[in-house]
């Protein structure tokens, strides 16, 4: 498990900031499938996710799931409700076991008058801003190909811990359609998969399925 010097936002603090933090800060470990928040619900935490994968996902008046992106320890969760003290944007949820972090916002709030420390969070903070202009470039401009090669090139492991249903409601698409379009990279010779575990045979052709959105074929020669 990590620890909070661990967490490049924390990184700027000394020593003797880091324990009183520490100090003020409660682990909680949840199993997988837990629910760490609600969209709309507010906290009075910063919560700093030490060990394992949480998905973020907002939900439609129908009760349908859009995932949003996923975050791996160590690393921060919900930076901007913390900082304004408003509500959740999106619903998190464990997709392994893990444990979070949770520091009381007024010591969040105290962090920032050290420069470096406030530095660290505008740095966070873009950095997720581009999360979500990643997002919506997937969502408006991918095909399905595209999307199920991108998550395999940047992502792979993920096959080894979720299922199909789970991978193909991250990627908004069917699990019909996963299911097909793995089946077409097998084929392919781009990819090989045994015991949940992804291996990526050619990665030009994966690049070019992200690329142009569309599964390129092998050409066969034939003397």
């Amino acid at each position: 498990m990590f620890e909070l010097k661990d967490v490049p936002l924390f990184s700027a603090l000394n020593e003797t900031q880091l324990s009183e933090l520490q100090a003020h800060m409660r682990l909680k470990n949840y199993d997988k499938d837990c629910i760490v928040f609600y969209e709309e619900e507010k906290s009075e935490y910063l919560y700093i996710l030490l060990e394992g994968h949480v998905r973020l996902y907002k939900t439609t008046p129908t009760g349908k799931e859009i995932y949003l992106h996923g975050m791996a320890a160590p690393s921060p969760l919900a930076l901007f409700p913390a900082l304004e003290r408003v509500a959740f944007p999106a619903t998190c949820t464990f997709i392994t076991s893990g444990t979070m972090a949770l520091l009381p916002l007024d010591k969040l709030h105290e962090c920032l008058k050290n420069l470096d420390f406030s530095l660290a969070m505008i740095k966070a903070m873009t950095k997720r801003m581009k999360l979500l202009e990643t997002l919506l470039h997937k969502e408006t401009v991918y095909s399905s190909e595209a999307k199920v090669a991108d998550l395999i090139a940047n992502n792979g492991k993920i096959f080894q811990y979720m299922k199909n249903n789970e991978i193909a409601s991250i990627l908004n698409i069917t699990p019909e359609t996963l299911s097909r379009i793995l089946s077409k990279l097998k084929k392919e010779n781009i990819i090989t998969i045994d015991e949940h575990v992804v291996t990526i045979l050619d990665q030009n052709r994966l690049q070019h399925t992200i690329e142009n959105n569309t599964i390129k074929k092998m050409n066969y020669q034939f003397s």
